[in-house]
């Protein structure tokens, strides 16, 4: 039987949300991430769970079999400090990286809380990956927003081909459009201290465009400014 393809993936990997005492697993990104595939068309969405670091190895090897023309990959999970879902982000972005390249994966979504604020982290392993962009909160962020925010970002990036990925300022403007819809006073959590953080301060992007010369860096300044061009 003939194999239907699509062109390109998102490759979800979870960990369990626990929202509240009576949440055994229940709440998850999926559907969300199936209606934005849909919405989009051509586009696979493949999930697995994880619940630590060994876990995690067996299901990032498990959704990384086909090489798409452009493939995201979405961590949801609890984040804290330098760890997502009990993971170290080096150990993470350190193996999302070496899978780079084989399955063309060409962005990082984080959709974790504090994790983002690691930019140089985000940076040291961006570089010399063929991850295009990573992006993050610094801040806790609340669920279903985040994830509606999330989903934005996923919906817009995954629409850029290989070209677009040469064009620094282009790929900063597809980053505005995508979260123009949201406010950037919007308080999408909070910090260390329990205080309220608005979107702009919390949101971080780092991007590494093709082309030689080009290193990763963060830009989070920069998107927010092409995010006020689409305000009226």
């Amino acid at each position: 039987m003939r194999r239907h393809s699509s062109n390109r993936a998102i490759l979800v990997l979870e960990s369990p949300w626990g929202l509240d005492s009576d949440d055994t697993n229940r709440s998850s990104v999926l559907p969300f991430i199936e209606g934005v595939a849909k919405l989009a068309g051509d586009t696979e969405v493949y999930h697995a769970n994880f619940y630590d670091k060994s876990s995690f190895i067996k299901a990032l090897d498990c959704l990384c079999k086909r090489r798409f023309k452009n493939t995201i990959v979405y961590i949801a999970a609890h984040g804290y400090k330098k760890k997502i879902g009990k993971v170290p982000i080096d150990d993470l972005m350190s193996m999302i990286g070496e899978e780079s390249k084989k399955c063309n994966i060409t962005g990082l979504m984080l959709g974790s809380c504090f994790v983002g604020g690691n930019t140089i982290t985000m940076e040291v392993y961006v570089e010399g990956t063929n991850l295009k962009w990573c992006a993050g909160y610094s801040s806790t962020a609340r669920w279903l927003e985040g994830t509606l925010i999330d989903c934005a970002i996923l919906s817009n990036m995954s629409s850029l081909d290989d070209e677009d990925y040469y064009d620094k300022e282009g790929i900063i403007q597809a980053f505005g459009q995508s979260i123009s819809g949201f406010s950037e006073t919007f308080n999408i959590g909070e910090d260390y201290k329990d205080r309220p953080v608005k979107l702009s301060d919390s949101m971080q992007f780092v991007i590494q465009p093709k082309g030689k010369g080009n290193k990763a860096r963060t830009v989070s300044e920069e998107v927010f400014n092409a995010h006020k061009s689409y305000q009226l």
